[in-house]
């Protein structure tokens, strides 16, 4: 997994609240549970957060596809972990990512948990956490822990439920130094970014490039709300059609 930007995404308090989670299940007591879900809605870096995770504990990392069954789930899992010869069988996939976890001591993060809540398939991956005993992080949206609630044997492994926040002003300012590289942008044009882009990583980091994009593009080396002027931020909105 490619490492470039971590250290600068590091001070994020969502990368850092997912990290903790994970380093917890890994580091825990051999008689708890080692499953840890971060959960809460779309857009507030949790993605962000697991990829940090991943590459500094070394994690297998997979992102769960709304159209995956099963069994293309397990072989994603052992294409993560160079297993070039999986089983045929679903529980021969299964031991072999059980065992590959066992000896390698690495952890596995699944994000978008969310599709398997849907297909009522999560079992499968509390049969991988049976078998290994590794730490398992899952990324899903803010109503995966209610939801999980159906599958008692499932939901009676979790050591911990972190609830990611909203990004902070602060976040914006992070992601402003790592983004916006060639330009000095403001602090009072970050504040307002972080107010339009509706608690949103993501809209954020579209703002800093189009902040970034229209300073290259008028020769500017600083932006502030003087030089933005009336210019749109990205809202999430679609724009009105022009008549």
């Amino acid at each position: 997994m490619n490492t470039t930007g971590i250290a600068t995404i590091a001070p994020l308090q969502n990368v850092s609240l997912i990290y903790a989670a994970l380093e917890r299940a890994m580091n825990r007591p051999s008689h708890l549970p080692g499953m840890v879900t971060a959960y809460g809605p779309a857009g507030w870096g949790k993605t962000f957060g697991a990829t940090y995770a991943a590459n500094k504990k070394n994690a297998y990392y997979v992102e769960l596809k709304s159209a995956w069954t099963r069994g293309a789930f397990l072989d994603a899992v052992l294409t993560e972990m160079g297993i070039s010869e999986p089983g045929k069988q679903i529980h021969q996939k299964i031991s072999q990512i059980a065992e590959q976890l066992a000896l390698s001591g690495r952890p596995l993060i699944v994000d978008e948990i969310d599709h398997f809540v849907e297909k009522k398939a999560v079992e499968i991956i509390r049969d991988i956490y049976e078998s290994s005993g590794a730490a398992i992080l899952l990324i899903g949206e803010e109503t995966v822990p209610t939801k999980l609630k159906q599958w008692e044997r499932f939901h009676g492994r979790m050591l911990d439920w972190v609830s990611v926040q909203a990004p902070t002003i602060q976040d914006a300012k992070v992601l402003r130094n790592f983004y916006c590289k060639d330009v000095q942008v403001d602090d009072e044009l970050v504040e307002l970014i972080h107010e339009k882009s509706n608690s949103s990583v993501r809209r954020i980091c579209v703002n800093l490039a189009r902040v970034e994009e229209e300073a290259v593009g008028m020769g500017k080396k600083k932006m502030g709300l003087k030089e933005w002027a009336d210019r749109d931020l990205f809202t999430g909105d679609a724009a009105p059609r022009r008549t």
